[in-house]
């Protein structure tokens, strides 16, 4: 399974990024999917995570209101919607692909077998 994430660079505080992962090896229509990230010096911490037909998502308190995750699974290809960015989203935001189809979503790292590479977003003031 490989988890492609794209779309990440550097933006103003208070616009918007788009982030796409593509699967490939696997599909993913079965499973929940997730987005998590990591900031210089800090744990991977959640982000978002979406049910496997995109009915129920839910999001860390951080970034509620502002993201919006999404899914095409005729494209086996999972987003990110990033909008009104703060310097605190700066990190490198990976997406994951968890270990059970029984989740319906998943919002714990342990729950998660497969990571993408990782895209790096920059936040400047």
């Amino acid at each position: 399974v490989q988890l492609q994430a794209s779309g990440g660079g550097l933006v103003q505080a208070g616009n918007s990024l788009r982030l796409s992962c593509a699967a490939s090896g696997r599909t993913i229509n079965n499973y929940a999917m997730g987005w998590f990230r990591q900031a210089p010096g800090k744990e991977r911490e959640f982000v978002a995570t979406i049910s496997r037909r995109g009915g129920t998502t839910y999001y860390a308190d951080s970034v509620k209101g502002r993201f919006t995750i999404s899914r095409d699974n005729a494209k086996n290809t999972v987003y990110l919607q990033m909008n009104s960015l703060k310097q605190e989203d700066t990190a490198v935001y990976y997406c994951a692909l968890p270990s059970r189809i029984s989740y319906t979503i998943a919002t714990m790292t342990e729950q998660y077998d497969y990571w993408g590479q990782g895209t790096l977003v920059t936040v400047s003031s």
